[in-house]
């Protein structure tokens, strides 16, 4: 695994408007990041499922749960980014422990050997005009250019639970190729439950682009909305 900084990427400020997340990189305007939009956009039976979720665990509790998460999912990247960076990073705290040996388990068995070569570790991309994000790697994954995102996770996830998280990789990678003029068309996602159970899930060629031609029809969804 080896660092090639060919990329000259922008550094970015978060704002809300109307309680949705933009990012200014400089540009004339703000604009929506990628998970404002695909927020925005969900379908109504994901919406329903999620309604039907709170009201079974209660208010309370469901807050509970995804503050707990986001935490998690928080110490975990830090760590990993610190391992890409070769700047350890150690939390003693009883989430920081848990976080580390889920962040340890998606080093061990999807990034040794398997991450070749880092272009960006935390970047933002984005597409002018449109939309911005930020992605947690960029660069080759077993030999080819690739968006690795890495996922806490309560449970394990099927395939078919996860689409939004192909869409998001999608639309990093075209943000990527239109500004840096690189041909990413694959998305990997490293995940680990807080059981520590490792999936890998990676999406390319036509199902990457279906989830690109998802991403564009998102987004203007978004914007008649």
């Amino acid at each position: 695994m080896k660092w090639n900084k060919q990329f000259d990427y922008p550094t970015s400020t978060r704002s809300l408007i109307n309680d949705q997340r933009h990012y200014d990189v400089g540009t004339k305007e703000k604009l929506p990041s990628v998970t404002t939009i695909l927020q925005a956009t969900q379908s109504d039976e994901k919406k329903a499922s999620l309604a039907k979720w709170r009201q079974n665990v209660g208010e309370n509790k469901a807050e509970f749960i995804k503050n707990d998460a986001a935490e998690r999912g928080t110490i975990m990247h830090r760590i990993i980014e610190g391992y890409l960076l070769d700047q350890r990073h150690v939390d003693f705290s009883d989430q920081g422990q848990l976080a580390g040996v889920m962040a340890n388990t998606i080093i061990e068995s999807g990034i040794k050997g398997q991450l070749n070569e880092i272009w960006g570790s935390e970047i933002t991309v984005y597409y002018p005009g449109l939309y911005a994000g930020a992605t947690d790697c960029v660069g080759l994954y077993n030999g080819q250019p690739a968006i690795i995102d890495f996922k806490q996770s309560n449970k394990m996830k099927r395939r078919e639970w996860i689409e939004d998280y192909f869409v998001q990789l999608a639309a990093y990678a075209m943000a990527h190729n239109y500004v840096y003029d690189t041909k990413i068309q694959s998305g990997i996602i490293l995940m680990c439950t807080k059981d520590n159970v490792f999936q890998k899930f990676e999406i390319k060629d036509k199902e990457f682009q279906r989830f690109s031609w998802e991403w564009l029809r998102r987004v203007d969804l978004f914007k008649n909305i």
